[in-house]
């Protein structure tokens, strides 16, 4: 067994030996050889050395640009116009005041006034009010299924009216809503203010002054001076001063009384 040496064992011991530096030399033989065969691929014909970028892989480089190509392109001067020597030279633009807009009037707004309300609109005979027509006792009743007797004409006879006593020139008001229907001198009551309230009905003031301070159809309301208390009726002057007031109902002669409050 020990006689027989493997292959393994004799090379270990070749290389263990002076073997190594013939493997070291043989190396270095290939290297120098390889280092000379690239020097010599590389050299050109005639003249230096240069390198052969296509076997080694090595990218072309790119080419240089032409900076000639790329320069700004110089601005063709434009001849300019010969200047006018004898104009004169512009004066400085002066500037503008700003303009304020006009201010515009404010409207005065007047306040809404209300409008007035309608009085409602009276449906029946019973809807109209009355007021006494003037201030004063009543100095003859209303008699007309009765005789009374008259000092001015020294008789008994009807009285269709009744007669307030008052002071000459007093005021004689309207004793209700309406319009004046007429104006009349009567022969036996004197200066006759007639006013239609409505529903047939006239009130009748009679003995008034010679000038009421009415016309034909005026429109008056409760309490309206119509005239003032006179002497004109001719059939009662041997009575007191008095207005004589009298009403109609569709024509036929009504007791003021059943009106009035």
């Amino acid at each position: 067994m020990n006689e027989k040496k493997t292959f393994a064992q004799k090379a270990a011991k070749f290389l263990a030996g002076r073997g190594f530096y013939i493997v070291l030399f043989a190396c270095a033989a290939v290297i120098g050889v390889s280092a000379w065969s690239l020097v010599l691929t590389g050299r050109e014909e005639g003249s230096g050395y240069y390198v052969d970028y296509s076997e080694i892989g090595a990218v072309n480089p790119a080419p240089t640009p032409d900076t000639a190509a790329f320069a700004p392109e110089k601005p063709t001067a434009t001849p300019s116009a010969t200047p006018n020597t004898n104009a004169t030279q512009d004066a400085p633009p002066t500037a503008k005041p700003t303009e304020l807009p006009t201010p515009v009037p404010t409207p005065s707004v007047l306040p809404i006034q209300p409008e007035p309300t309608a009085a409602p609109p009276k449906k029946t005979i019973t809807d109209l009010l009355f007021a006494r027509p003037v201030a004063g006792e009543i100095s003859m009743q209303y008699s007309v299924d009765a005789l009374v007797y008259s000092k001015t004409l020294g008789d008994w006879r009807t009285h269709a009216g009744v007669d307030f006593s008052a002071a000459l020139g007093a005021k004689v008001q309207a004793a209700c809503d309406g319009t004046v229907s007429e104006i009349r001198e009567d022969d036996m009551f004197g200066t006759t203010v007639v006013i239609d309230h409505g529903f047939g009905l006239a009130s009748i003031y009679s003995n008034l002054a010679a000038q009421p301070a009415v016309a034909v159809g005026d429109n008056v309301a409760l309490g309206s001076v119509i005239g003032s208390v006179g002497k004109t009726a001719l059939g009662e002057t041997g009575e007191v001063t008095h207005l004589h007031y009298a009403m109609t109902l569709k024509g036929e002669s009504v007791d003021p009384l059943k009106y009035l409050p």
